[in-house]
């Protein structure tokens, strides 16, 4: 079994946890593979991580998230930011460029990172990232992104999930028929009715806004050095990801990939989310060994 060495990192307004498994430097001439998500945090990936026994695997807690407190009095996660974190990240591991793998928001800051610090990374796998202007139907995707901050904020995380859900699980772009839909019951999601009196939750309030509002620039994407690959799950077809991945690899000028599940294709049921991991871990390894 891979030992796994947990090290904090301080950097301007915050101190990253991060953890590694495996020597650094890296063994077999492998770079090190970091796997970064948002607003998910290391352990999101201990499902994924076991099955690269064979390379050093980096994950960490982004900013103000996990055990990364911030120092900063913030509570925005930008990619921007979050991108000069890794690039601190990935000189303090004394082994780059890496390889990354990067799912949902992270891969949002992953391509970030690519364009502000191109030299950081070696192939990108960037599984699924949210970015609206990406899509035909933009300014519908950013309505109903507000109508799930709304019920966020009027009655707690359960309807705020509920409709997020209902957002995320919608086929399709957002017409007339997605807003005329009665308000989601988190009881149907075997979620609590009960407002739990947050209204700061990384998903679901508009900290995270940044990231679904980014816009790519794809002359310093297609200029930089780093292989980069879209990647979107095969039971995601249809959906909000979906689309996303598919119109940020339009953008680049390339088809996405094809990955086994879902959106949390690589996760292991630890959030009741279950994917299938090592299917996942399979297809990665095969797209890495490509590059």
């Amino acid at each position: 079994m891979t030992t796994t060495q947990t090290h904090t990192l301080a950097v301007p307004g915050v101190d990253l946890v991060y953890d590694v498994r495996g020597p650094l430097p890296p063994p077999g001439g492998h770079p090190v593979l970091l796997m970064i998500g948002q607003p998910m945090a290391a352990e999101g990936f201990t499902a994924l991580a076991p099955h690269f026994t064979d390379r050093t695997v980096v994950t960490y807690d982004p900013r103000g998230l996990g055990r990364s407190v911030r120092k900063d009095g913030r509570t925005d996660h930008t990619p921007q930011q979050q991108a000069a974190d890794l690039h601190l990240l990935i000189e303090a591991l004394g082994a780059n460029p890496v390889d990354v793998f990067a799912s949902s928001g992270g891969a949002v800051t992953a391509l970030e990172l690519v364009a502000t610090y191109p030299r950081d990374v070696v192939t990108l796998v960037a599984h699924e990232p949210p970015i609206n202007a990406v899509l035909p139907d933009a300014g519908a995707a950013e309505r109903a992104r507000a109508g799930f901050y709304e019920a966020y904020q009027a009655k707690g995380s359960g309807a705020g999930m509920a409709a997020f859900i209902a957002m995320t699980s919608w086929q399709g772009e957002f017409t007339d028929a997605y807003f005329s839909q009665p308000t989601p019951d988190p009881a149907t999601f075997g979620m609590s009715t009960d407002d739990d009196g947050t209204r700061d939750d990384p998903l679901l309030s508009q900290n995270s806004w940044a990231i679904t509002d980014y816009q790519p620039d794809a002359s310093l994407l297609t200029a930089a050095p780093t292989r980069i690959v879209i990647a979107v799950g095969e039971e995601s077809a249809g959906t909000y990801t979906a689309r996303t991945a598919l119109g940020m690899a339009a953008v680049l000028g390339q088809q996405p990939v094809v990955f086994p599940s879902h959106h949390g294709g690589f996760l292991g049921g630890e959030f009741g989310y279950a994917g299938k991991p090592e299917e996942f871990a399979a297809r990665l390894r095969e797209v890495l060994d490509a590059g």
